[in-house]
């Protein structure tokens, strides 16, 4: 298990004029990119399926761009995520990079899940959209919920696969968050097996909401698929104990969810 916790293990952060240069490098690159793809999806604009394979093209190109920049290189364990077939993949949420490893990583066929907020990133916020990706409002349940059902159905119609984080927003210390049931919900629909990916010790090699970066390799397993053909909805909240044991058992001591001490019943 990884549990890196001294800096001595991770090295020196990036300088803040190195950082600069960079982010501004990768706007640049992003930005051509851009450019060069949302052709491809207006020529393609009345397949969604063409287009979400055109994204994914794209997310792999700006995936890659930003975290060979970043000098963050992810090391894969585990069998190759496409050889599942379409799968409902799930990974742990602590760091800044873990949105453009997805995106180097979501499959050919699968559709990503994100929440509407990820407009508002310059130039890819706009090829989500057009590519035809799921943006989910969080604040409206309803809508949510909605949104989830349209992709279940999606889902089932072109066999595709899905990308999730199920603890919803990335975490701040790098533990485990309680997972939210929406992807559990989804698996049910859609009859997806359920694909874990835990990523271990990104927070430390780039902290949330912040650009101390420190450059070196970033281990990420991928688990053993979790068959959900038997999961139903009255027990959705055992699926959804099912999984975060899974992340736990996976992470290092460092990043496992906090235990919440029991509160003694009050004496009478």
């Amino acid at each position: 298990m990884s549990d890196m916790s001294e800096d001595s293990d991770l090295g020196r952060p990036r300088g803040r004029v190195s950082i600069i240069l960079r982010v501004l490098l990768a706007f640049l690159i992003i930005g051509l990119l851009t450019i060069a793809v949302i052709p491809f999806c207006l020529c393609v604009l009345p397949w969604r399926i063409a287009r979400i394979r055109v994204g994914n093209v794209y997310g792999r190109l700006v995936g890659s761009t930003v975290f060979r920049l970043a000098g963050i290189i992810p090391r894969l364990e585990g069998r190759s995520i496409e050889s599942h077939g379409p799968v409902l993949v799930v990974s742990n949420h602590a760091s800044t990079i873990d949105m453009w490893i997805g995106m180097w990583l979501n499959p050919k066929r699968g559709c990503g899940v994100a929440k509407k907020e990820v407009m508002k990133i310059p130039f890819f916020g706009f090829i989500y959209w057009l590519s035809g990706h799921l943006l989910v409002d969080r604040s409206d349940r309803g809508s949510a919920i909605s949104s989830l059902e349209e992709l279940g159905d999606f889902v089932r119609s072109n066999r595709v696969g899905v990308w999730m984080w199920p603890e919803g927003s990335r975490s701040r210390d790098g533990r485990l968050k309680p997972l939210k049931k929406g992807f559990a919900h989804l698996a049910i629909a859609t009859g997806l097996p359920v694909l874990p990916i835990v990523a271990h010790d990104a927070d430390l090699r780039w902290p949330s909401d912040s650009f101390e970066i420190r450059p070196g390799p970033l281990r990420m397993v991928v688990l053993e698929p979790i068959d959900t053909s038997s999961w139903r909805s009255e027990t959705v909240d055992l699926h959804v104990e099912e999984l975060a044991n899974v992340f736990n058992d996976a992470l290092g001591e460092r990043q496992k969810r906090a235990v919440v001490p029991e509160v003694p019943a009050p004496c009478h």
